[in-house]
This record gives structure tokens, C-alpha cells and sequence, in this order.
């Protein structure tokens, strides 16, 4: 079983779903970071996405 200390000795990969600059950032200081293009369904509009939901099964 690996303990969650081995993970601060390994290199570091971001998937950002925030902010654009969060991910600059990191890349700045030479940190492996992408950045995913990710909105709410429906444009965060809960009914709507209800709607959706229920046409899509």
C-alpha cells in the first residue's frame, strides 16, 4: 500500500477546469498543466438542464 507521502516526491500534473490564468500560472513555474474548456449544462441554468436530462434518458 502506498502512502500519500509518495506522492510529494513525483512530478506534478494539473487538469485545470477553473480560471485560464490558474493554469498559466503553473505552467510559468514549469509545472505540467492543461487546461479543459468545461461549462455547466445548459449554460447553469438548472431547469433547462433538467430538460435536457430528460430528453437525453
Amino acid at each position: 500500500m502506498k502512502r500519500v507521502n509518495d506522492i510529494f516526491g513525483k512530478e506534478l500534473k494539473v487538469l485545470n477546469i477553473g480560471l485560464e490564468q490558474f493554469c498559466e500560472d503553473l505552467k510559468d513555474q514549469n509545472v505540467t498543466a492543461v487546461q479543459m474548456d468545461w461549462r455547466p449544462p445548459a449554460g447553469g441554468d438548472s431547469e433547462a438542464a433538467d430538460l435536457l436530462a430528460a430528453l437525453l434518458g
